[in-house]
């Protein structure tokens, strides 16, 4: 199986509700992957099985060809596979730096051969242009540098596979061009690249491929150009208000 990622046949029930149903798709490694749909399409829930926050009722997901299905969250970051959450979850008693090195000690750098951790949080944090604010406390961050953070955190655990929940949203036009250039940045260091996002033009500009949720069902599966010119994508989703957004 060549995919940094593999999700087969992946469904989840929640009593009655069926989230997401029979979604199946190989990411590329090294490429950025949008996954996009409208609120309540079940794009979060299936981040959350991929990373290991979410049980699926049925089907797997694999990692470089390796059942990760049903491991714990701590093991399948170790593993490779990160993700970033929504709302953005600093420890805001702890200064950036410290933040950062939860990630860089116990994520994956031991199994890579990393560096010691403290030097392992200080080059995220340049990579990441929050240096500066390494020794403020996360509670004073705006929310552009909070979700900078996040990713920063994601980083230090050493993924082979980033998932990002909206990493955009709420953010100004100038931010918005930023954390675009740092997702390409760290496409550029290999790093595989799944994102959920709801503005539209980072999608077309940033991704290498789209999928697209809807009801829970994958509907759509292509290039930026072919998927939105797709009638059922545009019927269900590009007609929202959500999808207007623009950076």
């Amino acid at each position: 199986m060549n995919a940094a990622l593999a999700l087969v046949h992946l469904t989840k029930r929640f009593g009655g509700l069926v989230a997401v149903h029979d979604v199946s798709a190989e990411i590329a490694p090294g490429h950025i992957t949008s996954l996009i749909g409208p609120n309540g399409a079940g794009k979060t829930t299936l981040f959350r099985m991929a990373s290991g926050h979410t049980r699926p009722s049925s089907g797997a997901v694999f990692h470089d060809g390796v059942n990760i299905t049903g491991w714990s969250l701590h093991a399948v970051a170790r593993r490779g596979v990160c993700a970033t959450h929504q709302i953005v979850r600093p420890f805001t008693e702890l200064t950036v730096l410290e933040n950062v090195l939860v990630g860089a000690t116990f994520g994956g750098g031991a199994r890579l051969g990393g560096t010691v951790p403290r030097a392992e949080a200080e080059e995220v944090l340049e990579f990441t242009d929050l240096t500066a604010w390494r020794d403020a406390p996360a509670s004073v961050l705006t929310l552009a540098m909070r979700k900078r953070l996040e990713i920063a955190r994601a980083l230090a655990t050493r993924p082979s596979v980033l998932l990002l929940d909206e990493a955009l949203a709420g953010l100004t036009p100038t931010e918005s061009q930023q954390a675009v250039g740092l997702v390409r940045r760290i496409r550029d260091r290999g790093i595989t690249v799944v994102m959920i996002e709801h503005v539209m033009r980072a999608v077309m500009d940033l991704s290498d491929r789209v999928l697209v949720l809807n009801y829970g069902r994958l509907i759509a599966d292509g290039a930026p150009s072919v998927v939105t010119s797709d009638p059922w994508v545009i019927e269900a989703y590009l007609g929202s208000p959500d999808a207007s957004v623009s950076p």
